[in-house]
């Protein structure tokens, strides 16, 4: 026997009406690449997207073409998002920190058939354009004044979309229809691509708007400095419209004093980035002795949290973190850090401690740890494992993949390590494929590269296992200076005193002007190991 409820479809086109009918005086605040500010609404971005619609359906773009973006966070990108999703397209969101080889390859595994993009990656689309088999079509995200010079044949969004109709039929399609595609860092190998669909977006957008999840409500003033590119800006392009909020789009400009002009200006409520944007905020506000009275919540993924960053927040400016972990895979919400009941009468450093950890996981996602046998291991808080997922938002395969990504009962490896407690609060120990493993014992990177990041005089720092005859690997710290700094081996050793496990001690530290990242912010690993492929550990 089923139930007599409405067979209602689970289609993002539906966040968008609901923004409009519901919010729609709602203002959506960008930073444009030109870097002016400009204001809209949700009704003026429904109108828009819907216009967007008929100018694909114009060019012959069809349910399950894909039309890709290199964009920044921007109203105008919002459109595309929508515009292009509604009619059953795939929106393709392509990193603009990858190389032109990288964007090109891309391209053309998703056999994107149009391109809409910013200004500022004229010189990537150009450079990528001579390996791109499939774009039929370039379209520059400006206005006809703002046009530039291109070899592109490229056309101006505002003339592309210029008198096209609004009556355009959203969503006549199955909630199972591919929505969106993003590809991953691809760190080893070429990137893979990961198909949403239009319900496993939405199922997301519930999860993101519990109130120890993301939780904004209609009041809020968000700011997502996560970028669209970086798997839907972790759901806040769909959160923010379900719910209302109003939105601050930053474009471009990610330094510490753009950041704080708008989260003053703006009085936002919530943002979220990785930690690399919060330490140039942090920076500029205490060289500029200046305050956050209207921020309440800080997001922070990508990366573990140093613990500096959470203090700094938590202490000096009153601002409750959020530590958060996902995947691209996962849409990409895993575990949020909201204190449990059992902590929220805890002292302050009891707090402080479950903070660091990557936090617990919402409906919707199921956490386990097992052995290299596949065995499940205990939830301890203590026993390391490789930690697999399952959820309605949880990648099953990869675009154009000839095999699963899941076990035989649904299990996703996520390829990290970690470990879980009886509560099932998570916590990140390392990479599967950055764990360094000493006399056959796992050493956390993490934890070494987070003490040491503790250090006033340390900008960043990474850690690596190098061989040793001995112990087949030791570890190796990588330190980046803070401006004007020049601390010494001895200096950034005695950070970790304590901290650690003496046998976890780093063998060496090596010092660099800057320690390399990935296209999404974290630290580039692979780059780091062939930088120091030829290294020799004292020790050894």
């Amino acid at each position: 026997m089923h139930g007599l409820m409405q067979n209602w479809q689970l289609t993002v086109d539906k966040v968008l009406d609901h923004a409009a009918h519901n919010h729609g005086d709602r203002e959506i605040v960008t930073r444009e690449v030109e870097g002016n500010v400009t204001r809209t609404t949700y009704k003026a971005i429904h109108e828009r997207a819907k216009m967007v619609s008929s100018a694909l359906k114009e060019e012959g773009i069809k349910l399950g073409d894909r039309v890709a973006t290199l964009a920044w966070n921007t109203a105008r990108h919002m459109e595309a998002w929508y515009g292009t999703m509604g009619i059953g397209a795939v929106l393709h969101t392509i990193n603009p920190r990858l190389h032109p080889d990288q964007v090109a390859w891309i391209a053309n595994h998703a056999e994107d058939r149009i391109l809409m993009f910013d200004t500022s990656f004229l010189p990537l689309v150009e450079a990528a354009k001579p390996q791109i088999k499939t774009i039929e079509k370039f379209i520059i995200l400006t206005s006809p004044e703002n046009m530039p010079e291109n070899s592109l044949g490229a056309v101006s969004y505002e003339e592309w979309i210029k008198g096209k109709s609004t009556d355009v039929v959203w969503g006549d399609f199955d909630e199972q229809t591919a929505c969106g595609l993003c590809y991953t860092s691809g760190t080893t190998g070429n990137p893979k691509g990961v198909l949403y669909s239009h319900r496993s977006n939405v199922l997301h957008t519930f999860i993101t708007m519990g109130v120890d999840t993301l939780g904004m409500g209609a009041a809020d003033v968000v700011l997502p400095v996560v970028p669209m590119f970086h798997a839907n800006a972790w759901g806040l392009a769909f959160a923010c419209p379900a719910t209302g909020a109003k939105l601050v789009m930053p474009g471009a400009d990610m330094s510490g004093k753009a950041i704080y002009e708008l989260l003053d200006k703006e009085k936002v409520t919530i943002t979220a980035a990785v930690p690399t944007v919060w330490l140039l905020l942090l920076t500029y506000l205490q060289e500029n002795n200046l305050k956050l009275p209207h921020l309440r919540k800080v997001v922070i993924g990508g990366s573990a949290v140093p613990e500096k960053i959470l203090r700094a927040f938590e202490e000096d400016y009153d601002v409750d973190v959020f530590h958060a972990w996902g995947m691209t895979e996962l849409s990409p919400m895993g575990t949020l850090g909201a204190l449990p009941p059992s902590l929220i009468d805890a002292s302050h450093e009891e707090q402080m401690e479950f903070k660091l950890k990557q936090g617990r996981p919402p409906f919707g996602v199921e956490l386990k740890i097992i052995d290299d046998e596949g065995k499940t291991l205990p939830r301890d808080g203590k026993t390391s494992g490789r930690l697999v997922c399952r959820g309605p938002a949880i990648s099953k395969s990869y675009f154009k993949a000839d095999e699963l990504a899941i076990d035989g009962d649904g299990w996703f490896d996520t390829g990290d390590v970690a470990t879980l407690d009886q509560y099932s609060t998570m916590q990140i120990t390392d990479r599967a494929k950055d764990v360094i493993k000493s006399g056959g014992e796992w050493i956390s990177s993490i934890d070494i590269e987070n003490f040491a990041v503790g250090h006033p005089k340390v900008a960043n720092a990474a850690a690596i296992g190098i061989y040793h005859p001995k112990w087949d690997e030791r570890p190796l710290l990588i330190v980046q200076p803070a401006p004007g700094e020049n601390p010494s081996k001895e200096d950034v050793l005695k950070q970790l005193e304590g901290k650690i496990a003496k046998w976890w001690t780093p063998d060496d530290v090596q010092f660099v002007d800057e320690i390399p990242l990935g296209a999404t912010g974290k630290i580039n690993k692979l780059k780091l190991r062939e930088m120091f492929a030829d290294y020799k550990l004292p020790t050894a």
